[in-house]
């Protein structure tokens, strides 16, 4: 690890006690990694509002019998034109399906196609992952699942 800089927050109760739930809930150790982390993904939410190239995979699970679902997420990855390299699809049963893309462009691109999917009716959320260099971060996952 890099060297180690201490330093001193101030913040309301309320909020330090949502911040000690939170690192409570979740499988950090101390404050302090919670906080490192946090502060990482929001270093990495901020890069996709760039025009740095990205490489990510774009997650979605749906139900393939909802109305014209299928068609509306093919015909948004066209608008994407080059930014779409490949896409996986699973039947997962009789109802679920699971599809993968993957992505590589300028972040603020990869996140509007993210952005684009997101707004279809009748899919669970989906997940933007992106490496950068040699890590891989998930960026984009609107209900934190």
């Amino acid at each position: 690890m890099s060297d180690l800089v201490r330093f001193t927050v101030s913040a309301e109760k309320t909020l330090f006690d949502k911040l000690d739930k939170l690192v409570e809930e979740s499988d950090y150790d101390n404050r302090s990694g919670f906080i490192r982390d946090m502060i990482r993904d929001y270093l990495v939410e901020q890069e996709w509002q760039t025009d740095e190239i990205c490489l990510g995979t774009i997650s979605l699970l749906y139900d393939h019998h909802a109305r014209g679902l299928s068609e509306r997420l093919t015909h948004k990855q066209h608008h994407f034109t080059g930014k779409v390299l490949a896409t996986t699809h699973l039947h997962l049963d009789e109802h679920l399906c699971a599809e993968m893309i993957m992505v590589q462009g300028p972040g603020k691109d990869i996140k509007s196609l993210a952005d684009t999917l997101r707004r279809e009716k009748g899919y669970t959320p989906n997940w933007l992952q992106a490496a950068r260099g040699e890590h891989w971060y998930d960026i984009y996952n609107p209900k934190n699942e």
